[in-house]
């Protein structure tokens, strides 16, 4: 797997990218943090989106939105985020995205694939 940093003057380019290009993709969100191991706020849920608000070069969060339902939706939020990854296979497919908060808190999004025809 290659792991490759987004430089944060491109977040919100790449986030729009990246969301339209994988709208749809089963994900799972899973929030690691120093205080609170791992836990798992959503399980393959069809991916809606990912945003970053900011001022200036700034970003003060970004949200991702998964679930085609009301019954189902997550939204997460990362507020001061300070880093963000993009993991590709060896064959270059997305495998995750990783975002990394000033509180070290790490939100990881795996994909396992597009969502099957039907679904939303």
């Amino acid at each position: 797997m290659a792991t490759q940093e987004i430089p944060r003057d491109q977040w919100k380019n790449f986030l729009d990218r990246f969301s339209r290009q994988h709208e749809g993709w089963l994900a799972t969100l899973e929030v690691l943090g120093p205080d609170i191991g791992a836990q798992e706020e959503a399980h393959d849920l069809p991916l809606e989106g990912i945003t970053a608000t900011s001022t200036d070069d700034e970003s003060r969060s970004i949200a991702i939105n998964l679930g085609k339902v009301p019954e189902d939706h997550v939204t997460h939020s990362i507020t001061k985020p300070i880093r963000v990854w993009l993991e590709q296979t060896s064959e270059g497919a997305t495998a995750a995205l990783e975002i990394e908060s000033a509180d070290e808190i790490k939100t990881l999004l795996r994909f396992r694939s597009p969502a099957p025809a039907g679904i939303g």
